[in-house]
């Protein structure tokens, strides 16, 4: 069975705090779902489907009690969690138990405060046991994976900094955006080394806040006076280096899930207006880019140089909300955020000097857990209905 155009995006709502010392972590959630159940012109009472992902203080059942939801009429509850691409799955399975009829109205909430204080400890098990000693860090494993791809592929430092560049130049037009001044790729090189060959402006802000969604039926959909926004192809995958049997740090899990959603939506990477891409460091937009098909293993430095993902000067502009390196990352988790920016193009909401002219299909695709190791991915194609 196919969820083609069988589930609808009525509703979005991105917290415009980054920084939230004087909120909880449920009421952050209980912010981002009324915001989202109030842009689709819905109530509460509507929702017989909830998702949330590790993020979410307690798991379902605090936060479902929390929200305050119909228990009653509550009929489908989700809590896979996969980190970053969590809530890409989610929006897959919801458009799946809709289509199945298992629910009707699906909300799915991320929140969090990593930027006001420490996140939870980082769960181990299994083979990362044994990698713990040798003092693994988020940094230094993306920093692994664009060294190899330097030396595979001739990649350059200079190459890199233009997707922080671009990133940049959309969020100087975004009020929320925690980082708005315009940067250089000089300026780029000349911050500090994080983790070799990764500066500080390869690394993605850290804030806290969240986002929510509702996904519902087309007929729901049609019936609210919102434009119209459809998933139309979903794919997700897994990669690890299965116990050191497959070790290439230079192409992540999204080398499966996006031709997966590529085929059910039935069309190419050539098709797309506009990019979400998950942006925890600018190594992880170049790989993801390639992994996806819009250029050819190797060659996402050169794609990604010279301006070509600015909207209204590249052949693909991604993130116009300034992103993961420069807006928002809240939890540490940037997947909920690349749907929200791609409904606002689709909808032709986004800042009228980076709306994207004619956006009528999207991508939105992330990562969840560590390149250099292992993650999840996950590959949403919207289209405008």
């Amino acid at each position: 069975m196919t969820i083609k155009g069988k589930a609808y995006i009525a509703g979005i709502f991105e917290h415009p705090t980054r920084h939230a010392p004087d909120k909880s972590t449920a009421q952050l959630h209980a912010e981002v779902a009324k915001g989202a159940i109030e842009d689709a012109g819905l109530t509460k009472d509507d929702v017989d489907g909830y998702f949330c992902a590790g993020d979410a203080p307690g798991g379902l059942w605090p936060m479902v009690d929390y929200l305050g939801l119909n228990t009653k009429k509550l009929r489908h509850v989700d809590s896979t969690e996969t980190g970053g691409c969590s809530y890409l799955i989610h929006l897959g399975h919801a458009a799946e138990a809709i289509a199945a009829g298992k629910c009707s109205v699906a909300l799915v909430t991320l929140a969090g405060k990593p930027r006001t204080g420490p996140m939870p400890p980082r769960a181990a098990g299994a083979e990362a046991d044994f990698e713990s000693a040798y003092g693994a860090t988020t940094h230094n494993a993306y920093g692994m994976c664009a060294m190899r791809h330097m030396h595979d592929y001739g990649t350059t430092s200079e190459q890199l900094a233009w997707i922080k560049v671009a990133a940049s130049h959309h969020a100087q037009y975004n009020p929320h955006a925690m980082l708005k001044e315009v940067v250089t790729v000089e300026d780029v090189l000349n911050s500090p080394m994080i983790s070799d060959p990764l500066h500080r402006m390869d690394c993605c802000v850290v804030t806290d806040g969240g986002g929510a969604m509702i996904v519902t039926t087309p007929e729901i959909a049609k019936s609210l006076k919102k434009p119209l926004v459809r998933l139309i192809g979903h794919g997700e995958a897994m990669k690890g280096p299965r116990g050191g049997k497959d070790i290439d740090l230079t192409y992540s899990a999204g080398v499966w899930s996006g031709p997966r959603a590529f085929e059910e939506a039935g069309v190419t990477p050539k098709d797309i207006k506009y990019a979400s891409i998950y942006d925890s460091f600018t190594i992880t937009v170049l790989m993801q880019l390639e992994d996806l098909g819009f250029c050819k293993k190797g060659e996402g430095g050169k794609f990604v140089a010279d301006g070509n993902l600015i909207s209204g000067v590249g052949k693909l502009p991604f993130n116009t909300d300034g992103g993961g390196l420069c807006s928002n990352h809240p939890v540490n988790r940037g997947g909920m955020t690349k749907i929200l920016e791609a409904v606002r193009q689709l909808r032709g909401e986004a800042h009228p000097k980076v709306q994207v002219k004619n956006c009528d299909l999207a991508i939105a695709h992330g990562t969840g857990g560590l390149l250099g190791v292992r993650h999840a991915a996950s590959t949403c194609i919207l289209e405008r209905a």
